[in-house]
């Protein structure tokens, strides 16, 4: 079915039913439990979820599929979301121009950094792309304030032309909407003590992130894909028959850097605001955390890695000592200082302590990532399961 085989069918399934269900199985704890600061299922995270999803997707077609790894794909995203924000002043506030947009301004800049950066391999790809990255975020603080807003960004305004949406009636700014439907349009679910909330805005990215993660599945399939597989196993054997990977190489860095304006697009439509800070190599590191995190290589790893590290930023960031505080005030008075003193430093400002010791467990352990875990764990069930089968085989003809 859709020309996918019934392993990539199943995978293709399971992030469809991941995506569509997000409200609910973010959501597990119900209001006013203590646990319930471990909920995610509010629409401004999920959102999150499925466009950083997107963004790892791509780069894992760049990185997993030929072992180039880029430090500068944050040039992309923040080139994808001024180009959006640009659409939503100039053209319309339906967001589909904004994404289109986007993807191609950042597919046209990734095929220029490209024919320069793609001229080296290794470390030294690595270093040509970063210094691409650091050189647009310094004109975009600096340099283009005309065109980007510089430190504070860009964003839509009440006086903007919007050629398409014609007169204006409304004194209020207007929000980013598909065809009417506003982005963040919400209805609410409460089932006893557990509320969900699903967004329209959250489900249009989700939609996006789907049709994103079937594309990559196609490529990884592809004669193209084998191809990027072979660079990245043995390319010089690859130029040594005579065949020119160049070609493979530029069209694999131009869809990359076109999945992250395509994020890029997704989040000024979710919230029409553009900033340079989403150029700084911060951002280029934090993707390349989410492919290795989830599984580099692997089609499900990118969007499980992105899922994990956004939840860790949004959920222990907000853990301050106050929650800490009620959680341990079952113990004796020391000993809930005691705890409150140990568990402080992991949570609140010092989240990233957290991500970097699960990191660390991940690589050591798991280093294939969160997809291996999962392997790992689904064979000790099957296994499991095996060998009960096989004792009760075994005993049966003794009954």
């Amino acid at each position: 079915m859709f020309g996918l085989n019934a392993k990539d069918m199943r995978s293709l399934v399971f992030v469809a039913l991941l995506l569509v269900l997000a409200p609910i199985l973010l959501n597990p704890f119900p209001e006013g439990s203590p646990l319930a600061q471990f909920n995610a299922g509010y629409p401004d995270l999920m959102q999150r979820f499925a466009i950083f999803g997107i963004f790892a997707i791509g780069f894992n077609i760049l990185f997993g599929l030929t072992g180039y790894l880029s430090f500068g794909h944050a040039a992309f995203l923040g080139a994808g979301s001024y180009a959006g924000v640009w659409m939503l002043k100039l053209l319309t506030i339906n967001v589909i121009p904004a994404i289109i947009i986007s993807t191609l301004v950042a597919g046209v800049f990734a095929l220029l950094i490209g024919l320069v950066s793609l001229r080296r391999s290794g470390i030294y790809f690595s270093i040509l792309t970063l210094a691409f990255a650091q050189m647009a975020f310094a004109l975009a603080a600096s340099v283009l304030t005309p065109i980007t807003g510089g430190e504070t960004g860009l964003q839509t305004s009440l006086n903007d032309p919007r050629i398409l949406d014609g007169a204006r009636e409304s004194s209020n700014i207007p929000t980013p909407s598909l065809f009417g439907l506003e982005m963040g349009d919400s209805w609410q679910l409460r089932v006893g003590d557990w509320l969900w909330t699903f967004n329209a805005g959250y489900y249009i990215c989700a939609i996006v992130a789907l049709i994103g993660f079937y594309i990559a599945i196609r490529i990884f399939r592809s004669p193209f894909g084998l191809m990027l597989k072979a660079i990245k196993t043995n390319q010089n054997r690859l130029n040594y028959t005579g065949v020119s990977t160049r070609p493979y190489m530029l069209a694999c860095f131009v869809i990359s850097g076109m999945y992250a304006g395509l994020a890029g697009g997704l989040m000024v439509s979710m919230d029409p605001l553009a900033g340079a800070e989403r150029m700084q190599w911060t951002a280029s590191g934090e993707v390349v955390l989410m492919v290795i995190l989830g599984g580099a290589g692997t089609l499900i790893g990118p969007v499980l890695g992105a899922g994990f590290i956004k939840y860790c930023e949004n959920i222990f960031s907000k853990i301050n000592k106050s929650v800490l505080e009620g959680w341990f005030s079952v113990f004796p008075d020391g000993m809930a200082d005691f705890m409150v003193a140990i568990v402080y430093p992991f949570v609140g400002k010092g989240w990233h302590l957290t991500l970097g010791v699960l990191f660390m467990l991940v690589v050591i352990f798991l280093p294939g990532g969160l997809v291996q875990g999962g392997q790992k764990i689904g064979s000790w069930v099957t296994g499991r399961g095996r060998k009960k089968s096989a004792g009760a085989a075994t005993t049966t003809p003794a009954e």
